[in-house]
């Protein structure tokens, strides 16, 4: 299984703002921090404010901060919420599978599906940066950059 880019952008921006100290980096910052297209980055920040994990201010002295809910949210339930809860297989799509009716791969597939997500479901965003990742978080923070 393979992670959609903006499932993996979002674990990194809350994991870059669960480090930031007090800091309200701007979603400019934050994808240049981890090396993304802004545009893309700002997508996924709306939809991580539209979820209430990170708290979003404009103008001058704005940023963005990881929220409470942000801090404690369940790295599964993030991972469920980017990527949708659908089967790793599209066994009903068009032209649909013609084994359907028989086939074991399926519930394999899921039972996979939901022994990757009981995994992730106990571990939260706080969780995910201790030492070592929170020094490297850190590492990567850069200053304010010109024109923000």
């Amino acid at each position: 299984m393979r992670l959609l880019r903006s499932t993996d952008l979002a674990l990194r921006v809350l994991m870059r703002l669960a480090v930031a100290a007090g800091a309200t980096p701007t979603t400019r910052q934050v994808a240049a921090d981890m090396g993304v297209p802004y545009t893309h980055a700002t997508k996924v920040v709306a939809e991580l404010q539209h979820l209430g994990l990170v708290d979003a201010r404009r103008g001058r002295g704005g940023g963005l901060a990881l929220s409470e809910k942000g801090r404690t949210a369940s790295v599964g339930a993030v991972v469920r919420t980017f990527e949708g809860e659908g089967d790793v297989v599209d066994c009903e799509g068009t032209p649909g599978c013609p084994l359907r009716s028989g086939c074991l791969l399926r519930g394999a597939l899921r039972r996979a599906q939901e022994a990757f997500f009981a995994t992730l479901d106990p571990l939260t965003i706080a969780d995910i940066v201790t030492d070592p990742t929170g020094p490297l978080l850190l590492g990567i923070a850069r200053g304010p950059a010109e024109g923000d």
